[in-house]
């Protein structure tokens, strides 16, 4: 997950690290002085700047009742961009991270009185905390769908495999092999009243928005570590955005989405995730055809809403009511 700078950060200390999967190592921050830490909620983030100087966002694993500690999990991903490998080989235990204050873009529900999770390999994090979080308190009753490739690559394993779990956690290896993925329908063919929680590979969270299009959409939840780059493909174009108000019109280069092109041209448009999952950047859509990427709208919203963080354009032009 990539963010802007925080504009409020404080600075952690690494107290402790360690790989606790293939290629997944948690890291315990604490503050340098030992003092509490602010609050937060189940499927909170931190925004970390990392030694190389990016800034990433790792989702709290720990329970929201320890104050002592933030815990995070990161996947030392080989075609990423260099933020988690550069916190996995250089963050050793006593390094001092800048970090900002909780923040929470994928909260529980607090009416919810049932939860499916449904995690797939690193989307665990978010999860792992509001599992732990439910188990604690009983608020609510949640199954998980734990989807990795196998055993070893299987993050906080032995916790989520232990007796208090027995029941309430499911664990699918697929081996890497798309055809021995999990079906998912059986358990979203018919709307139970559960919320759904989702985060994951990519693949996997858009075939749960297609097999939840009969839900209600206020009780379907989606967090997504990818961004805008990571939804671009070899035939992305440029495009221009009118403005209606205005009447300005912008320039989209391929490489580029609508919220930066529109950011660059000086305007100011409220975002949080940048992944199409938050809803936060939802513009009205007046003219044009556009190329839909997020997976919050339904598909009636699609028809004069688009979220501007992720999604492009088919026809040449799109007009925003702004």
């Amino acid at each position: 997950m990539t963010a802007a700078p925080p504009a409020a950060r404080m600075t952690l200390v690494v107290a402790a690290r360690a790989e606790i999967a293939a290629g997944i190592h948690r890291f315990d921050l604490r503050a340098p002085d030992g003092a509490e830490l602010p609050p937060f909620t189940p499927g909170a983030h931190l925004e970390v700047e990392v030694p190389n100087g990016l800034v990433r966002k790792y989702s709290l694993c720990s329970h929201p009742d320890e104050r002592d500690r933030y815990q995070i999990a990161v996947k030392c991903e080989e075609a990423g961009r260099g933020g988690s490998a550069s916190l996995v080989d250089d963050a050793a235990v006593g390094a001092r991270l800048a970090c900002s204050p909780p923040r929470n873009d994928f909260p529980l529900a607090e009416r919810a009185q049932s939860v499916l999770f449904i995690a797939g390999g690193i989307g665990i994090t978010p999860i792992v905390s509001m599992v732990r979080h439910l188990a604690s308190t009983g608020r609510a009753r949640f199954k998980l769908i734990y989807c990795t490739r196998s055993p070893e690559a299987t993050a906080f394993r032995d916790e989520l495999a232990a007796p208090e779990f027995h029941g309430r956690v499911v664990f699918h290896h697929d081996a890497g092999d798309p055809a021995r993925a999990l079906d998912l329908w059986p358990l979203l063919e018919r709307p139970t009243g559960a919320h759904v929680y989702c985060c994951g590979p990519r693949p996997m969270m858009e075939a749960v928005r297609d097999m939840t299009g009969h839900w209600s959409s206020s009780t379907v939840h989606f967090e997504s570590f990818s961004d805008a780059a990571a939804t671009r493909t070899a035939d992305d174009r440029p495009f221009q955005v009118k403005l209606a108000r205005s009447g300005a019109v912008i320039e989209v280069p391929a490489d580029r989405s609508i919220l930066d092109a529109l950011r660059g041209a000086g305007h100011d448009v409220p975002s949080s995730c940048e992944s199409g999952t938050c809803g936060t950047c939802r513009t009205r859509l007046l003219g044009g055809e556009a190329d839909h990427r997020d997976l919050v709208l339904t598909d009636a919203e699609r028809a004069d809403h688009v979220m501007v963080c992720v999604s492009r354009a088919r026809s040449d032009e799109l007009v925003l009511d702004r």
